[in-house]
């Protein structure tokens, strides 16, 4: 599941996934979102926020996130990862090469260190 968290507003969009994130979810919620942001703002500052109950993504729901980054990756200023599994980290350091802006991760515990950090 992907619930778009209350602290988003402006150019800041933060999500909380739980479970399996399914391509419809990932098609229905994130890309019109930063979309819809981009059209306000010249660039978007993006969280995610894996919980506890992160199971993964299908397999269309990563590649859209693959695309989304690619064709945008000019237009993320920051994005923040926090929580996951160890390989998270490593692989959101690795698609940071990929994108102009600043990428950084966090553990759960400091998604208020996150908020802070995204919207500074």
């Amino acid at each position: 599941m992907i619930e778009v968290m209350a602290e988003s507003q402006g150019n800041v969009i933060g999500v909380r996934i739980s479970g399996k994130i399914t391509t419809r979810e990932y098609e229905d919620t994130i890309i019109p979102r930063v979309e819809a942001v981009l059209k306000e703002h010249a660039k978007v500052r993006f969280m995610y926020v894996l919980d506890g109950g992160f199971q993964g993504a299908e397999a269309g729901a990563m590649w859209d996130d693959t695309k989304l980054g690619l064709k945008h990756r000019h237009d993320f200023e920051k994005v923040a990862m926090v929580g996951g599994a160890r390989w998270m980290e490593w692989l959101t350091k690795l698609c940071a090469t990929f994108i102009s802006g600043e990428i950084k991760t966090f553990p759960l515990e400091q998604l208020q260190e996150a908020w802070v950090w995204l919207k500074s």
